[in-house]
């Protein structure tokens, strides 16, 4: 019978990963939105303890259709993701006063960038 070989990792942070193309002429309004708004939600979510980090990322020489930024957002567990739709909600009132302006402003990024995909994955830590 086969014995099973030791676990050597623990469960770690979760990685929120988003694949963008910006669109024509439109990277730095893109990017001036990021700094902005997207950042700061991404301050408040860390003092509130559910983010641990992000980034953002410039993708070298994209071909047609790809993304040319990438969003990481490192939160502290699964957990933050079963929050009720009102604590979402809060935050998003919060960032842009209210929930219908959070919705307006999520239409009216449609017209500088194109969300190209994602993911969402469990970081695995190494036991020493």
């Amino acid at each position: 019978m086969a014995q099973n070989a030791p676990r050597t990792y623990d469960l770690g942070p979760v990685w929120q990963i988003s694949y963008i193309e910006t669109k024509a002429g439109m990277f730095d309004d893109y990017l001036a939105y990021l700094n902005s708004t997207w950042r700061s939600i991404q301050e408040a979510e860390k003092a509130r303890g559910d983010v641990l980090d992000y980034r953002v990322l410039a993708i070298d020489s994209p071909r047609d259709g790809e993304a040319d930024v990438v969003l990481m957002v490192q939160y502290k567990n699964m957990a933050v993701f079963d929050r009720s739709l009102e604590e979402g909600e809060a935050v998003m009132a919060k960032a842009f006063g209210s929930v219908p302006k959070s919705n307006q402003a999520a239409v009216s990024r449609e017209s500088v960038r194109v969300l190209r995909g994602g993911l969402t994955a469990r970081e695995l830590t190494f036991k020493k």
